[in-house]
């Protein structure tokens, strides 16, 4: 791979920054969701770009300029309304709700919003319309409805405060991911004389349109991943602190839930003794944050939500639609009921053998992390974004494929109500599948064989 000269090390960057600001200020600032062939071509150009850089080979003092690139372009974005998600309805909602003192585990939105309690908190009719879910009781976790009450708080009745609140937790967590990136080393990387790996992630169009732009808070959970994942594989002293990493990882899962996916990954790697004390500490620490929370009625109403996203919700799944349409011709309905937990069983069983691979702990993440992403009802597409920094880590290329494909996704918006292109769906798997056989497999990757860890 050359190596870029100074002047044109100077060209790309300019260059970069101004063909992307202006991509990114689209997107923020002026694209909708149903604008599905603008927001392509945007997303396209931006990729275009993101290509040429991270196929040179910089030196350390270029990429701090990228890297600064990369962070001027989040805080292009920290003004800007979200328009390509609504979630961020949801998430105001649930704030108000807690500034004012009320559980917001216990309400649904459609059941309060004509009432005293709705006027209380400040829960206008406007912000109703805009929930994608209003018949579905809340489910983020404890340090996420902290955050939003934190940011509602703050923001008193203006949305755009709101928002902007909210996305300075994002923004301090992206800073966050971008410097623990740069704290683990890259050998694959190195010995293919290949740039620094925290720009795959750092410059990614689709990472930071959907966790700054988007307002997702993916992002928080990723800090602390990494957090956890650094503390066990490479700690800043010569201690190991798994029980420091039990504590950014239950901290992750207050935010979203995914990362108790990797406790079987990590309870294999630390053995039977400092594996049991890593799970009871990340479970304290869960049970600590729900406390202000807990009731009967939210263990109830919290579980109800995630059986209805597991059976109800569908959106840009992969094996799962196979199997669905073999259901329909065999049955004449929908299996969803059936299919949701029996790949959630398949999956469980797949992380079991991935666990006992020898391979470090970021690629064993990395696969659990694919393996539950392909069975899954529902890939909305940021929930990619944690791919991308794992597949950073471990050299793995599929993760940035998958990236650029997913804007391909807002195709279904382009109609109300959304409708999804199953072509596009089918070719978007089609394309990343490929890419990840070959990469996991075609090039002959010994998977039972000893490796350091990242």
């Amino acid at each position: 791979m050359p190596k870029a000269s100074k002047n044109a090390s100077i060209l790309w960057f300019l260059l970069f920054i101004l063909v992307s600001a202006a991509g990114y200020g689209l997107v923020g600032y002026h694209w909708k969701r149903p604008q599905a062939g603008e927001l392509i071509l945007t997303f396209g150009g931006l990729f275009l770009m993101y290509a040429l850089v991270i196929s040179q080979k910089w030196d350390k003092r270029q990429i701090q300029k990228w890297i600064w690139g990369a962070i001027a372009f989040r805080v292009l974005l920290l003004f800007s309304v979200p328009a390509l998600s609504d979630d961020y309805f949801r998430f105001i909602w649930d704030g108000r709700l807690l500034s004012a003192s009320y559980n917001p585990y216990l309400y649904l939105p459609s059941e309060i919003i004509t009432t005293s309690l709705a006027a209380d908190a400040h829960l206008s009719e406007a912000l109703f319309q805009g929930l994608n879910s209003p018949n579905y009781f809340t489910v983020y976790p404890p340090l996420n409805q902290l955050m939003f009450g934190l940011s509602a708080w703050m923001a008193g009745d203006s949305v755009l405060r709101n928002v902007v609140a909210l996305r300075a937790f994002i923004f301090m967590a992206e800073l966050g991911i971008i410097w623990l990136l740069s704290t683990f080393k890259f050998p694959k990387y190195n010995e293919k004389g290949m740039q620094n790996a925290v720009l795959i992630y750092a410059l990614n169009p689709f990472v930071i349109i959907e966790l700054t732009g988007n307002l997702h808070f993916e992002a928080v959970t990723l800090f602390f991943i990494l957090l956890a994942v650094r503390w066990i594989d490479r700690p800043f002293h010569r201690d190991k602190y798994y029980v420091g990493s039990a504590g950014a990882l239950a901290v992750g899962a207050a935010v979203k839930l995914l990362p108790l996916i990797f406790l079987p990954l990590i309870f294999k790697r630390l053995g039977l003794r400092k594996g049991l004390v890593y799970c009871v500490i990340v479970g304290l620490i869960l049970l600590t944050l729900f406390a202000p929370f807990l009731s009967r009625e939210l263990v109830v109403n919290f579980g109800k939500s995630l059986d209805l996203y597991f059976q109800k919700f569908e959106f840009n799944a992969s094996f799962y639609y196979l199997f669905r349409q073999v259901g329909y011709w065999i049955t004449g309905y929908n299996i969803i009921h059936l299919l949701g937990p029996l790949l959630s069983l398949v999956t469980l069983v797949c992380i079991a053998q991935i666990a006992f691979l020898r391979r470090s702990l970021p690629e064993k993440m990395l696969l659990v992390l694919t393996v539950y992403f392909l069975c899954v009802t529902t890939v909305h597409p940021w929930y990619i974004t944690t791919l991308v920094a794992f597949g950073a880590l471990t050299g793995r290329w599929y993760p940035v494929v998958w990236s650029a494909l997913l804007p391909l996704t807002y195709v279904a918006y382009a109609s109300q109500p959304y409708q999804e292109n199953l072509r596009i769906v089918a070719l978007e798997y089609i394309l990343v599948i490929g890419c990840l056989v070959y990469e996991l497999f075609v090039k002959g990757i010994d998977w039972n064989a000893p490796t350091k860890d990242v």
